[in-house]
């Protein structure tokens, strides 16, 4: 049926819908649905695809069939449907999760005419009874919402979503439309192909959400920087997004803990217990879903308020969906992302076993999304281009431009690290080739003579941080590759070859390094909590710490570290208890010394009137830190640190990270069965007297100054730092 100006599409929406005005193209779709013409819809979150294909469902002969991936998605829709009509039968769906008896009833409804919207999931359309029963019903149009499903440079690619134009013909023709809320030009190019609608006209809405803040944040303590922000918007409504189901327990499982309504949502939990919950966010019975990307698809809730990003996503049209959920009613909408690299690996590392093919995919999706990530560019503007629109502006809305990045001219510092890729045959790792540039001499660096090179040390004035920074950012620019069929070594690209031998201006970005991060709890350090160390507090707190220390005859540091006391100069502990959420402070090294400091801390509070910031101690749910369990049962069976090390996947100065976080909380370990293998007796006693007697601080650097770059290696100080910290403080 076609719809001319004699009739008013708005009075039925108005009638239909309650609606008094469309929004966007969504007058100018429909009228072309109405004209029985193909149609091709991106419009993003929010920007009202479903009334696309309802509005003229009941203005249409015969029944519209929508293909939709998830079942919660089309119960949800059925639902908002039914909402418009005094007939429950003028929406079904058609899916697995149906009785017969159900099915029966459903069938019954379409033959008799009465259902203007059957929704099928693409599995139920390829069975063969479904296929002969759709070629006995009048189909009005068919719509393929999230179409980008049928890419393979979708963010979502399902291959039975390839199959769905032969079974159209098989079952009968009738118009296309094609939705989605994400997809590149290349997406939108395979889609179409795909379902040969090629000459279907295309109605493109701009990507641009005003009402959307933009924030990525460095992955550190993320369950609290969390539960502080959900604390400080009390009684909004947010999503978590995680990318592992476990990960989605136990976040949901702290915030609860922490007097925060959450519930979990993923794809393992039984389908009953994820309609409850999904029902309850809804209902507003919680306040947040803590989920993996199984969560949103067309839920339609207008007041999330922020979308959270526990992980950082695989690709860039996943993050937009996801972000799109925010502020579908034009109100406030924040989304913010925690990143780390580690995550970036990992997501490589999930890839392999994969098709080669796919595995190229996959790369590139996460070489855009590590370069949004660690871009000093407005975020919207990058995410738009990505999308094949132009901004002119800056947002004026996202971290980025409130808060513009130094960049800084790094041509010289890219050369050297390109060079030096080509001097070790590239054969070797990030990590390899920043230890070269900054001049460290490392066991891996020894065992290939590698500290002989003429580039070793060229870049020692820089950190491995560093020189890790400038290796991501020339990966970025497509200088380099990683071969991950081949441990992640690095190899030039052709671009990196024209690079170097036609060097130009390449800007770096200042302070974007995001190497380090972690989302282990003990991570965090007091510069990354809000607000700044209280200085006449921090003062006392070290007077403290200066005489416990010359009363136990120890160094200061054993007693605590600086990052410890900056922090307890933040928090504001005031009982051994609250002693043990301080960075670096585990139970044995607050009961052993914490009682004069919480005194004193107590006492200070009390006379300034003080009012602590208690959102930031938040209540665990257990100590889940598998991997510190492990390395200290290992360590307790004698078990070389280097077997641990490649039982857990980590390097040795990982390894070693976490072996100090262990000790430096109070927990005594002793690894003197593996010092007594690698570092010889009088060595072992230098370093130990020179900690004893010499140290005022812990710092490794100032020890290979004072005892000898040529004769001490880093990991020495770190072995005999660890076993005077455990003998003498803990």
């Amino acid at each position: 049926m076609s719809v001319g100006a004699d009739i008013s599409l708005t009075e039925v929406l108005k009638k239909y819908f309650g609606f008094t005005s469309f929004k966007g193209n969504q007058e100018l779709i429909i009228r072309n649905v109405l004209a029985g013409k193909d149609t091709f819809v991106l419009m993003p979150t929010g920007g009202g695809k479903s009334l696309c294909y309802q509005l003229p469902s009941i203005l249409m002969e015969g029944t519209g069939i929508v293909i939709s991936p998830l079942i919660a998605l089309m119960k949800n829709q059925v639902d908002a449907m039914r909402s418009f009509s005094e007939e429950d039968g003028v929406a079904h769906f058609l899916n697995s999760s149906l009785t017969k008896s159900a099915i029966t009833q459903v069938k019954n409804d379409v033959l008799k005419g009465n259902t203007k919207l059957l929704y099928v999931a693409p599995e139920s359309l390829t069975k063969e009874e479904n296929i002969n029963f759709l070629k006995q019903v009048k189909i009005s149009f068919y719509a393929i919402d999230e179409a980008h499903c049928i890419s393979e440079w979708g963010h979502d690619f399902r291959p039975e979503y390839r199959r769905i134009r032969p079974i159209i013909n098989q079952i009968g023709e009738a118009p296309l439309i094609a939705l989605t809320a994400t997809a590149t030009p290349k997406v939108q190019h395979d889609i179409q192909k795909n379902l040969s609608m090629l000459e279907a006209n295309v109605f493109k809405s701009s990507f641009r959400r005003h009402n959307l803040y933009y924030e990525l944040r460095p992955k550190k303590n993320v369950s609290k920087e969390i539960i502080k922000y959900i604390k400080s918007n009390h009684g909004k409504s947010g999503i978590i997004y995680c990318l592992s189901r476990k990960k989605v327990e136990e976040l949901a499982e702290t915030l609860k803990v922490n007097g925060i309504k959450a519930l979990p949502y993923h794809a393992g939990m039984d389908s009953s217990t994820r309609t409850i919950n999904q029902d309850k966010f809804l209902m507003e019975d919680a306040d947040v879903i803590v989920a993996t990307i199984a969560f949103g698809m067309g839920i339609d809730k207008p007041d999330v308020r922020f979308v959270i990003h526990h992980d950082i996503p695989k690709s860039l049209e996943g993050y937009y969906q996801e972000t799109g959920r925010a502020g579908r009613d034009g109100g406030e909408g924040r989304c913010i992302a925690f990143y780390s690299y580690k995550d970036i690996q990992k997501l490589e590392k999930f890839m392999q076993g994969k098709p080669i093919a796919e595995q190229e995919i996959g790369k590139q999706l996460l070489l855009e999304t590590v370069s949004y990530a660690e871009s000093s560019v407005c975020r919207p503007k990058q995410l738009l281009s990505y999308f094949g629109e132009e901004m002119k502006e800056n947002c004026n809305n996202c971290d980025n431009c409130l808060h513009p990045k130094n960049l800084f001219e790094g041509k010289e510092y890219v050369i050297k690290a390109l060079e030096t890729i080509l001097a070790v045959n590239e054969k070797f790792k990030a990590d390899h080739i920043a230890n070269i540039l900054a001049g460290v001499k490392s066991p891996m660096i020894k065992s290939y003579k590698h500290h002989h090179l003429e580039l070793f040390g060229q870049g020692k004035e820089k950190d491995i941080k560093f020189w890790g920074a400038v290796l991501r950012q020339a990966l970025i620019a497509r200088f380099i590759k990683k071969d991950i069929e081949n441990y992640g070594l690095l190899q030039l690209e052709s671009k990196g070859r024209k690079f170097l031998q036609n060097p130009h201006s390449f800007m770096l970005v200042e302070d974007h390094d995001y190497s380090g991060t972690d989302d282990e709890d003990e991570a965090m350090t007091p510069s990354m909590r809000s607000g700044a160390a209280d200085e006449e507090l921090l003062s006392i707190l070290k007077d403290l710490r200066k005489k416990i220390s010359k009363e136990k005859n120890l160094p200061p540091f054993i007693i605590f570290q600086d990052p410890s006391l900056d922090d307890m100069a933040i928090q504001y502990p005031v009982n051994i208890e609250e002693l043990q959420n301080i960075s670096g402070v585990g139970a044995g090294k607050a009961n052993r010394y914490g009682k004069e400091f919480v005194e004193l801390i107590k006492k200070y509070v009390e006379e300034k009137e003080i009012i602590r910031p208690q959102d930031m101690v938040v209540k665990s749910v257990v100590n889940k830190s598998g991997m510190k369990v492990y390395i200290i049962q290992s360590i307790d069976r004698k078990i070389g640190l280097n077997d641990i090390a490649d039982a857990k996947n980590l390097g040795m100065s990982e390894l070693l990270d976490e072996v100090e976080a262990i000790v430096n909380s109070g927990t005594k370990l002793n690894i003197d069965y593996y010092i007594n293998q690698v570092i010889d007796e009088d060595h072992q006693q230098e370093i130990f007297d020179y900690f004893r007697e010499e140290a005022e601080t812990e710092s490794v650097e100032a020890a290979l100054e004072e005892l000898g770059e040529d004769e001490y290696t880093e990991e020495d100080i770190r072995l005999m730092r660890i076993k005077f910290i455990s003998e003498m403080g803990n």
